[in-house]
């Protein structure tokens, strides 16, 4: 692999990061992480298109990866031994919940010293002003804004309002806002542009058709025009 990426997390001024959602192999993750991406997101929620099943098969690679990429798993209305077991093992570095979690459950992971984020769907500005209750205890003050899809918690292909975005991001300007939902190598820099947010995520933006097969030559594509 090539030289370790700095934490996802970690401020960078010259540049906005980009996480990679919904990795389901070995392979994919260790030609994304050499394509130059700042963190890999792994699918831990069974009724997703991306889900990836732990087992000490999967376990073992995502191990492997510690110290070199920041792993972030995605899970769905999970229960506190999940997350504890996932970090505790050394499986992910940070857990982004994705589903309909409630602040009090929030808070208490974070309370407890387990590095876990929101993410939320939002798609007005009533739901944009209540994705602040998700600031308390947040790890890194990160939040994760993405298109609204109640059903299927994300990676769904919609495209997230930018004008909320951009509100989020001087509304917030101590949180890291992280920007998701409908991205692609044609729209990442018009996004960046007009949210200017901490980093973006993307699942089905670099993908040519079979959920969780990541098409790399898009993946090439969507980092270097985040980096432009």
């Amino acid at each position: 692999m090539n030289a370790v990426r700095p934490g996802f997390f970690e401020p960078d001024d010259s540049r906005v990061k980009a996480k990679i959602c919904g990795i389901t192999t070995a392979e994919q993750a260790i030609a994304i992480h050499e394509l130059g991406a700042d963190a890999l997101g792994f699918n831990f929620w069974l009724k997703s298109k991306r889900y990836l099943e732990r087992n000490a098969k999967v376990d073992s690679w995502l191990q492997d990866l510690a110290g070199k990429i920041t792993r972030i798993g995605v899970f769905v209305n999970p229960t506190r031994p999940e997350i504890e077991s996932a970090i505790g093992e050394g499986v992910i570095d940070f857990a982004q919940l994705h589903g309909d979690e409630s602040p009090e459950f929030f808070t208490e992971l974070a309370t407890a010293g387990l590095p876990v984020f929101k993410a939320t769907g939002v798609k007005n500005g009533e739901m944009l002003d209540e994705a602040a209750a998700w600031f308390t205890g947040a790890a890194e003050n990160a939040i994760l804004l993405d298109a609204y899809a109640p059903v299927e918690y994300g990676g769904t292909g919609e495209t997230m309002d930018w004008n909320l975005g951009r509100e989020a991001v001087i509304r917030w300007p101590e949180q890291k806002v992280i920007l998701a939902g409908g991205l692609n190598p044609g729209n990442i820099a018009d996004a960046i542009a007009q949210v200017r947010p901490f980093a973006v995520d993307v699942a089905s933006g670099v993908e040519s058709g079979t959920p969780g097969v990541k098409d790399q030559e898009k993946v090439r594509n969507f980092l270097a025009a985040v980096r432009s």
